[in-house]
């Protein structure tokens, strides 16, 4: 695992070696990745939106004869921010679930509305089991799926959905483990 200089893009999903600080990094905790679900998983909702787009383009132009000026503009900003607003709580929800992984420490972090997040954490020698999950052909086509991350105890679960390379970041953590821990 070298590190051939940063890779990191704003809104790319696998950044290794990013140069990134997060809330409760540690002192010498070099972020080695940072994760977010694959791109082409955020499909589903963009594909809505241009369907909602196209819905209302056919109610103004078959009925507009059923409601005065007034009345569609109004609907018409309803539904507008209606749409912006389903993008944007979208886009948020992918932007900030966000797995970190570091030289110590494994870091989920899940974003769930606008008011709440949940932040689970586990250092490395907690780890117990890793297993990368990807199946169909999307996921198979697109190289992306899950890694689940079991840990010792009483400590919670980790999972990463939907993120690139899923092989690969399990990889990558169990090299960690064995440099760190030498197993």
């Amino acid at each position: 695992m070298k590190n051939n200089g940063q890779n990191h893009k704003l809104f790319h999903s696998f950044c290794l070696y990013p140069n990134v600080k997060f809330e409760t990094q540690e002192n010498k905790e070099n972020v080695i990745l940072v994760l977010r679900a694959h791109p082409i998983t955020q499909i589903y909702w963009l594909l809505n939106s241009l369907f909602f787009i196209f819905i209302l383009s056919l109610l103004n132009y078959f009925f507009p004869s059923f409601f005065n000026a007034t009345q569609i503009f109004f609907l018409n900003v309803f539904a507008i921010v209606f749409i912006l607003s389903y993008l944007w709580l979208n886009f948020l929800n992918w932007f900030f679930n966000v797995g970190v992984i570091s030289n110590k420490r494994i870091i989920d972090i899940d974003f769930h509305g606008i008011i709440y997040k949940e932040v689970t954490a586990t250092h490395l020698n907690k780890i117990e089991d890793i297993t990368s999950k990807g199946g169909g052909y999307f996921q198979s086509f697109f190289d992306y799926g899950n890694v689940f991350i079991q840990t010792a105890g009483t400590e919670a679960n980790i999972e990463f959905i939907d993120v690139p390379y899923p092989s690969q970041v399990a990889t990558m953590i169990n090299e960690l483990i064995g440099k760190k821990y030498g197993h």
